[in-house]
């Protein structure tokens, strides 16, 4: 249980920082300081998919992400009428997307320019080893690229090659490496076991073996 709490604690003071960090950007660059109080005051500011019930899934012009002032605003559906027939998720904003993928409930376009074309989807899992007691951390490329292209991670966030990698859970709370997409439109890091689900390989076990004079035949 403490140790539990003592990882809440963390993530909290994590999102805090990084909020403010991304505020004092903001107001740098001319977004003033109004940007930054409301960072403070919300340290899952960063994070979309953490935010509390009352919060998730509003409309667009009240998400903060669209722009209320846009008459095409209005004009997008509401998500909480859009997601009512899509299968259900207990994080994020409640919508198991890769379940609504495979049933073809939701087909992402390929190409804006273009509606009949097919991903190139690669079928590859990348098993990353983690210390300690966590399950090992198993990156299925088959379904990211049945919506995303490669172009889209490598090499900008991930250099394509074995061990050119760095990736720590500080870097993730803080909104990199994984964290640029998990958080903010691919579920929340608090679903530990869905990126942390290979067992680790049992020790192998010790052959005890006797020593001593070879027996008379």
């Amino acid at each position: 249980m403490r140790h539990r709490i003592a990882l809440r604690v963390a993530l909290l003071v994590l999102s805090a920082a990084s909020a403010l960090l991304h505020a004092q950007d903001r107001s740098a660059a001319g977004g003033g300081t109004t940007i930054v109080a409301q960072a403070a005051g919300d340290p899952n500011a960063f994070n979309r998919l953490l935010a509390p019930p009352g919060a998730r899934n509003l409309s667009p012009a009240e998400d903060g992400i669209h722009d209320p002032g846009n008459a095409g605003t209005l004009a997008l559906q509401p998500p909480l009428q859009s997601f009512q027939l899509l299968p259900r998720s207990n994080a994020g904003n409640r919508v198991d997307w890769g379940a609504a993928l495979s049933k073809k409930q939701i087909q992402p376009r390929w190409e804006t320019g273009n509606p009949k074309a097919e991903p190139a989807v690669m079928d590859l899992n990348i098993v990353r080893e983690v210390k300690g007691s966590m399950p090992d951390v198993v990156y299925p490329h088959k379904q990211h690229t049945e919506w995303l292209d490669c172009s889209n991670c490598h090499p900008a966030i991930f250099v394509p090659q074995k061990g050119a990698n760095q990736i720590s859970m500080a870097a993730i709370l803080l909104g990199q490496k994984c964290g640029i997409c998990h958080g903010k439109v691919a579920f929340p890091t608090s679903e530990c076991r869905l990126c942390h689900s290979k067992k680790k390989d049992a020790p192998a076990q010790a052959v005890e073996t006797k020593t001593g004079p070879e027996p008379k035949r």
